[in-house]
C-alpha cells in the first residue's frame, strides 16, 4: 500500500522553550534559524527504507528549488539542501521523529510545510512555521554572546525610554510587547510590504534598514504618522502611548498608518519589531541632539537682546533629546572592525537614498569619524558632535546687526542613554559614540569626519541674513570652545521644584575669577519650549548690570508667575520644558558668555498598589492613586494603564481634579504568564501631559 501521512505534530511545548520562542502568543511553531527543531510524523503504515519521504519548506509566493526558496528535505537519505539539514531521530511503529536544522543564514519569514510521500502531499493544520533570526547561534550574524544581554535586548518585552533634558533626565516606561497577539504577524506583514527580495531577508542589515523606513508612514504608508504640530485632535497624542502593542495591532488590523508618533514612539515601535524578529535592539537617547545642520557640523543659535531664542531665524535645531535604536550584528559588507551595535532611526527627518530611512550605521564608525561608511554616518555623526555657535541679533538704526557671542563645542550629544542590562537603571553609553571630549583621539576623529562632511566657515546662516553681518575669519578647522579671559562663569539653577501652578523660582549666578572690579551686563530669559527646541512662549526676562569685585559671585533671581505660563501649558498638547538662557558681557573687555539650561516640570507621583506576588490564573486587584498636590485644578484627567500578561490596555476618564483631591482607579488582573511582569500607568490632563509610573509583580505557578 502507498505510504500516506496521517498527522504532523509540531511539538511546540518541546521546541519553543529550546528556541526561546515560548512567549509568542500564536498557534504556529516559531523557531530560530541555525538551531535544530523536531517534528513527529504519523503514517498510515510502518516506514520502509525504500519509501520516498520529503519535508518541503517553502517561502514566498511561488517557492522554487532553484531559487533556494523551496527546501525539499529527505530524512531517509539524510540530505542537506542550501545549508538546511534533516535527520531521522527516531522510528517506532507508524511514527517517526525528524530533526530539522535550518541554515543560520536562511531567509527570515513564514515557511509553509508540506510532507510528500510518493505521489501524495500532506498539508498539516497551522502548517506555517515562523523562522526568526537567532542571537543564540554562533553561525548567525546577529549572534550575541552574553546571555544577560540576550534576555534584555531580545526577550525583554518591557523597558524604559529616557527623555527630558540633559539637565533633568527621566525615564518613560514603555511596553514593547513583542510577544503579544498578532505582533509577530504584523512584523511578517511589514516584511512582505517591504518587497525585499527573499535573498535579502537573510541579512539583518537590509532588514533593519527597511524597517527603519516602514515604521514611519512617509514613503510607504508605514506604521506611524509623525506629528510635531501640537494639535492631535484627529488621532492619539504621541504623549498618550505607553507601548507599541496598541499601535502595531491597530496598524495590522486596518493596514493603514496610525496617528501620531514622535521620536520615542518611533523608537519604541522599532525596538518591538527588531526584538520580535530576533535582532537584538535597544532604545538610545541622545541629549542635545543636533538636527538639520546641513552637513556642516554646526548649529547656529540666534538670541535677541533679551536673551530669547529666535526660532524663526534658525535653519538648524537642537532637540532636548532624540531617541533612535541600536541593533546588534556583524557587518560582513564592511571592512573589519565595524561589527556590534549599529544605529538605525525610524523618525522621519532626512531622506536617505530618496526614502525616509536611517542606518544601520556602525556606532564604532561614528566614534572614529569614519562617516563615509554605509549607511547615513554623517547624519548620525552630526547629531552627536555638532558645535553650537551663539549669535546676538540687535536692531541698529532699523537694521539687524548680528554679532558672535560664543562657541560651545561640548554641549551637543551628551548623556547618551539606554536602559541597563537586567536592571531598571540608566546606562550611559556616550563613550561608545564618542571619544572623551577634548582628547587627542576626539580631535583626530573630528578632523577625519570634517574631511568628509563639507566644512563651512563661520558665517551665520540665517533666514534673514540681510542685516549687517560682522565677519569672522573663515577657516575649515574644527571650532574651539570659547575660553573666557576673565574666568567668567554662569550657572542657572532653580531654588524650588518646578511645579505647574506655582511660581518658577530661577537663579542666574555670575562668577568672575580675575582680580579687579568689573561691570557685567547680564541678560536672562525664560521660555517654554517643546522637546524639539521649538519655542512655545516667552515668559519674561531680566536685564541688569552688576558690579563684581575680585574673585566673587552674584545671584540674580528670575521669577516667573504661574499666570505667565499656565495658559500655554493648557493650550499645547505636547509636554513642554522650561528653557532658561543667560548672556553675560564684561564691560571694557571683549568677554562674552552664553549659557542655556532646559528643565522639566516636576509633578506629584502616581502610586500603584498591588501584591508583590500573585499566582497564575488567579485574580488580584491593582489600584492607582493620585493626589493633586499642585495649586491648580487638573482638567480632563485621563489615566491609561497596561500590564502585559496581566490585563489589556485600559483608559479611565477621571474628569476634573481640584487641588488637594485624590483619585483612585482599580483594575482586576488575571495573570496569563509566569515571571516578572510590569504594570505601567500614565496620567495626562489639559495642564500636564506626562506623569507616569511603573511597578513590578512576580507571577508564579
Amino acid at each position: 500500500t502507498d505510504l500516506k501521512v496521517t498527522g504532523v505534530d509540531f511539538l511546540k511545548s518541546k521546541n519553543c522553550p529550546q528556541h526561546h520562542t515560548d512567549a509568542y502568543n500564536i498557534k504556529n511553531l516559531v523557531v530560530r534559524r541555525g538551531k535544530p527543531f523536531e517534528l513527529q510524523i504519523s503514517f498510515s503504515r510502518e516506514l520502509k527504507a525504500s519509501d520516498k519521504l520529503s519535508l518541503r519548506f517553502g517561502i514566498g509566493e511561488k517557492p522554487m528549488k532553484n531559487r533556494g526558496t523551496l527546501m525539499s528535505l529527505k530524512p531517509i537519505r539524510e540530505a542537506e539542501v542550501s545549508g538546511w539539514k534533516i535527520t531521522m531521530a527516531k522510528k517506532s511503529g507508524k511514527e517517526c521523529l525528524v530533526s530539522v536544522t535550518s541554515s543560520p543564514s536562511a531567509a527570515v519569514g513564514k515557511y509553509t510545510l508540506n510532507v510528500k510521500t510518493g505521489s501524495s502531499i500532506y498539508k498539516p493544520e497551522n502548517s506555517e512555521v515562523y523562522l526568526l533570526f537567532n542571537p543564540w547561534c554562533e553561525g548567525d550574524v546577529v549572534f550575541l554572546e552574553d546571555d544577560a544581554k540576550r534576555k534584555e535586548y531580545v526577550l525583554n518585552d518591557t523597558g524604559v525610554i529616557y527623555v527630558g533634558s540633559a539637565n533633568s533626565i527621566y525615564s518613560r516606561p514603555w511596553n514593547f510587547g513583542q510577544f503579544e497577539e498578532s505582533i509577530l504577524d504584523a512584523c511578517m506583514y511589514l516584511l512582505d510590504k517591504s518587497e525585499l527580495k527573499l535573498a535579502k531577508r537573510r541579512d539583518p542589515v537590509t532588514v533593519s534598514r527597511v524597517m527603519s523606513a516602514l515604521v514611519n508612514a512617509n514613503d510607504d504608508s508605514g506604521v506611524l504618522l509623525g506629528n510635531w504640530s501640537g494639535n492631535y485632535s484627529n488621532g492619539t497624542s504621541p504623549m498618550d502611548w505607553i507601548g507599541s502593542v496598541a499601535i502595531l495591532q491597530q496598524f495590522y488590523k486596518n493596514k493603514k498608518p496610525v496617528c501620531f508618533g514622535q521620536c520615542w514612539v518611533f523608537a519604541g515601535v522599532l525596538t518591538t519589531v527588531m526584538r520580535c524578529l530576533g535582532i537584538p535592539s535597544r532604545c538610545v537617547t541622545n541629549f542635545n541632539s543636533a538636527h538639520d545642520t546641513d552637513d556642516n557640523l554646526r548649529v547656529d543659535v540666534y538670541l535677541n537682546e533679551y536673551g530669547e531664542k529666535m526660532n524663526s531665524m534658525s535653519f538648524d535645531s537642537v532637540w532636548n533629546f532624540h531617541v533612535w535604536n541600536d541593533v546588534w550584528m556583524k557587518r560582513t559588507d564592511l571592512p573589519a572592525g565595524f561589527d556590534g551595535w549599529q544605529a538605525i532611526d525610524a523618525t522621519p527627518q532626512e531622506q536617505s537614498q530618496g526614502i525616509f530611512q536611517c542606518g544601520p550605521c556602525p556606532v564604532k564608525a561614528v566614534r572614529e569619524g569614519s562617516v563615509y561608511l554605509p549607511y547615513d554616518g554623517s547624519f548620525v555623526y552630526a547629531e552627536v558632535n555638532a558645535d553650537q555657535v551663539y549669535w546676538l541679533v540687535r536692531e541698529v538704526n532699523g537694521r539687524q546687526k548680528i554679532t558672535q557671542l560664543s562657541t560651545e563645542t561640548r554641549a551637543i550629544g551628551t548623556h547618551i542613554s539606554t536602559k541597563a542590562v537586567g536592571q531598571d537603571k540608566r546606562e550611559d553609553i556616550t563613550q561608545e559614540y564618542k571619544f572623551p571630549e577634548g582628547s587627542e583621539k576626539e580631535r583626530e576623529s573630528m578632523l577625519k569626519a570634517s574631511s568628509f562632511i563639507r566644512p563651512v566657515g563661520l558665517i551665520p546662516r540665517a533666514r534673514y541674513a540681510a542685516g549687517q553681518v560682522v565677519p569672522v575669519e573663515d577657516n575649515a578647522e574644527p571650532l574651539q570652545q570659547t575660553v573666557s579671559k576673565t574666568g567668567l562663569q554662569i550657572k542657572i539653577t532653580n531654588k524650588e521644584p518646578l511645579y505647574p501652578g506655582s511660581p518658577l523660582e530661577l537663579l542666574i549666578s555670575v562668577k568672575i575669577a580675575s582680580p579687579g572690579s568689573w561691570a557685567i551686563d547680564v541678560t536672562g530669559s525664560c521660555q517654554l519650549q517643546s522637546y524639539t527646541g521649538k519655542i512655545e512662549a516667552n515668559l519674561g526676562y531680566i536685564k541688569e548690570t552688576i558690579k563684581l569685585e575680585g574673585q566673587s559671585e552674584k545671584e540674580i533671581p528670575l521669577r516667573v508667575m504661574p499666570e505667565a505660563y499656565m495658559d500655554t501649558l493648557a493650550a499645547v498638547e505636547d509636554e513642554v520644558l522650561v528653557h532658561v538662557t543667560a548672556i553675560a558681557e564684561v564691560q571694557g573687555v571683549d568677554d562674552k558668555l552664553t549659557r542655556e539650561v532646559t528643565k522639566s516640570f516636576d509633578y506629584p507621583p502616581i502610586t500603584i498598589q498591588m501584591p508583590e506576588r500573585a499566582r497564575l490564573n488567579e485574580e488580584f486587584v491593582c489600584s492607582f492613586i493620585f493626589k493633586n498636590k499642585l495649586n491648580v485644578a487638573l482638567d480632563n484627567c485621563k489615566l491609561i494603564v497596561e500590564g502585559l500578561g496581566l490585563f489589556k490596555m485600559t483608559t479611565f476618564d477621571q474628569g476634573d481634579l481640584p487641588p488637594g483631591r485624590i483619585m483612585k482607579s482599580e483594575v482586576v488582573c488575571k495573570p496569563t504568564r509566569v515571571g516578572e511582569k510590569k504594570i505601567v500607568a500614565k496620567l495626562s490632563a489639559t495642564q500636564v501631559k506626562g506623569i507616569s509610573a511603573e511597578k513590578s509583580i512576580t507571577i508564579f505557578e
